[in-house]
């Protein structure tokens, strides 16, 4: 009875191994919403996703979507702007301007949303992370920060933007646009 239970075994094993080798079961589980690829980090590669719908601008950097049939809080990768909907903080100079700036172009539209590599693919609260690209090709994220309404932001490590999206924010300073206006924020 034993040899027959460890032949069973063995040969479940052996199975399961050549299934496993050949790609038939995967080795880390994939991503429903994006089908996208791991690589040894756990790290998503960089993906362009298909179109989503924008049902929710919930501030100037984290907006909701709505994938398959559900929705997902979105998080854009790069960008940090002024509070309004954090319950620990008051609502920080230029946040209401940033809100409705997001509200004015991405409430109830199409957005591609595209993963880092350099990133994990979901933050501590959940959200997915991501930037957002317009239909004409515009980085979202990037646009906020250009036009004032945000700053730079890294977390931890770099990612793939991240020169550009400096750049932008050192312009704004310099132009003193949104919330680098003189008198805005003080």
């Amino acid at each position: 009875m034993k040899k027959s239970l460890l032949l069973l075994f063995f040969l479940l094993g052996t199975v399961f191994g050549i299934l496993f080798y050949h790609g038939k079961i995967p080795s880390k589980p994939s991503n429903p919403l994006f089908s996208v690829s791991f690589e040894k980090n756990n790290r998503t590669k960089t993906k362009i996703s298909d179109e989503y719908t924008v049902t929710r601008v919930v501030d100037g950097d984290t907006i909701v979507v709505r994938i398959n049939d559900g929705d997902e809080s979105v998080r854009l990768i790069g960008l940090d702007t002024p509070e309004i909907v954090d319950p620990r903080k008051t609502v920080e100079c230029f946040g209401k301007e940033a809100s409705d700036e997001a509200k004015k172009i991405l409430a109830g539209k199409t957005v591609r949303l595209e993963t880092d590599a350099s990133q994990d693919f979901r933050d501590k609260y959940g959200r997915l992370l991501a930037y957002v690209i317009l239909t004409d090709g515009t980085n979202f994220n990037k646009f906020m920060i250009a036009n004032g309404f945000g700053y730079e932001y890294t977390y931890k490590v770099p990612y793939k933007y991240q020169a550009d999206f400096r750049e932008a924010e050192k312009i704004a300073r310099e132009n003193k646009s949104g919330l680098w206006a003189e008198g805005i924020c003080k």
